[in-house]
């Protein structure tokens, strides 16, 4: 029987399964069932010598979460934390004993390593977590062919009792019916309960125009008030124009990224389901008016959009 310790890992099998938005959507039934949770995540992932993890921030805004109830990492998984373990070589590791304590909550929700193996060198790894702490576990899997089955039995393996049952997550249309009706039944039947099997989605996978613009500290040039429109896919516009309109006709919700001066490929994106042009190389758009000549300058263009545009 799996125990019943008041500490919820959530795992996954792979990087990029859906652990964090498991993680949020647990959370936020568990705080709508009125119940008081905290939340951590031993093993941290910061990234090019940040101290903080944006992951972490995001969850720990969309819960509300005051300081008291946040269990920051008590290490991060970088070059650096490898190299010192590795260079005192005497078993030294990272205390897992502050999320034995309890500060009054009733259940503390923490997040796993990225897939079963990562932190091994630390000692933690989701199997040792969940040994120390004494931590139910969920486990995310993302559906990738029925071969699933053979990784949760091998997470079964590992983490014996602890697994308290599995996420399949972004199960396409067209494997739904084997998931279900082959996948599932024999999972359970090898004591793996399937507590949830959710869909593929391309609004999962998307990111919205506003983060775009955030991560390339863009200017915008045009439409503004349009920031949370959705984009599914990138695409990149190097090729002639006729080529162009037939690639574009395949995407949809695309974020399309080409030259400034490529106004032929911009007028060629307009045409289809694009969501905001990128414009590179600093270049201002210019197009040719039928009959005023040519007109430059981001002004004259952006009046000619009806998505956003960036540079």
């Amino acid at each position: 029987m799996p125990c019943t310790a008041k500490r919820l890992l959530i795992g996954s099998t792979e990087p990029y399964s859906g652990k964090s938005a498991a993680v949020l959507g647990i959370g936020l039934q568990l705080q709508a069932m009125g119940l008081d949770i905290a939340f951590g995540k031993p093993l941290g992932n910061a990234l090019n010598g940040a101290i903080q993890d944006p992951d972490l921030e995001f969850i720990v805004d969309t819960l509300q979460l005051p300081q008291g109830r946040y269990y920051p990492p008590t290490v991060s998984l970088s070059e650096a934390a490898v190299e010192k373990s590795l260079a005192i070589q005497s078993g030294a590791e990272p205390s897992l004993q502050p999320f034995l304590e309890n500060r009054g909550e009733a259940l503390l929700l923490l997040e796993g390593p990225g897939n079963l193996t990562e932190g091994t060198l630390l000692n933690l790894s989701l199997a040792n977590m969940a040994v120390a702490i004494d931590a139910s576990v969920i486990l995310v899997t993302r559906y990738d062919s029925i071969l699933l089955v053979d990784r949760l039995l091998a997470a079964k393996a590992q983490l014996g009792s602890h697994l308290l049952g599995v996420i399949i997550n972004d199960v396409p249309d067209a494997a739904m019916t084997i998931a279900s009706e082959v996948a599932q039944p024999f999972l359970e039947s090898q004591g793996i309960p399937v507590l949830a099997m959710f869909p593929r989605s391309p609004i999962m996978r998307s990111i919205t125009v506003g983060e775009i613009v955030a991560r390339l500290h863009a200017d915008v040039l045009c439409c503004p008030d349009r920031m949370e429109l959705m984009v599914e896919t990138l695409t990149i516009g190097a090729m002639n124009v006729n080529s162009a309109l037939r690639y574009f006709r395949k995407g949809i919700n695309m974020a399309v990224v080409t030259g400034g001066d490529r106004t032929d490929i911009q007028f060629a994106a307009l045409e289809t389901s694009t969501q905001c042009l990128v414009l590179t190389g600093q270049i201002p758009p210019r197009y040719r008016h039928p009959r005023a000549g040519d007109r430059s300058g981001s002004a004259d263009f952006s009046r000619r959009l009806r998505y956003p545009l960036y540079r």
